[in-house]
């Protein structure tokens, strides 16, 4: 029996498609695509929770969208990240990295007893 990918834990999509979208712009089957692939299939973003974050972003200006002719000629909103989305990015990278940190050493110390 194959592994199951791993559920998202709640608050870590928009950082996720902040980090995808600072490599360059993309569509939301590219960001979902690239999302799987960085992840080594362990994440599967769903359209329900990838467009309404996407959406969510926009709206608190993180990101720009427009609609855009992709490579295989059909129309598709292709989002770009702002220089606000970037600034959000390397604050939420900070605070993940304190967060893994932190977890670390609690389950580290839990491995030792």
């Amino acid at each position: 029996m194959g592994r199951s990918s791993l559920e998202l834990l709640k608050g870590t999509l928009d950082i996720l498609i902040l980090r995808t979208l600072s490599r360059g712009p993309n569509h939301g089957y590219g960001i979902a695509r690239s999302l799987r692939k960085s992840s080594g299939e362990e994440f599967q973003v769903e359209e329900g929770a990838l467009y309404p974050a996407l959406r969510r972003l926009v709206k608190r200006g993180l990101l720009v969208a427009d609609w855009e002719t992709t490579n295989t000629g059909r129309s598709a909103k292709v989002y770009r990240l702002t220089s606000l989305g970037r600034t959000e990015l390397a604050a939420a990278v900070a605070k993940w990295e304190r967060y893994v940190s932190a977890m670390d050493q609690v389950l580290g110390a839990a491995g030792g007893q």
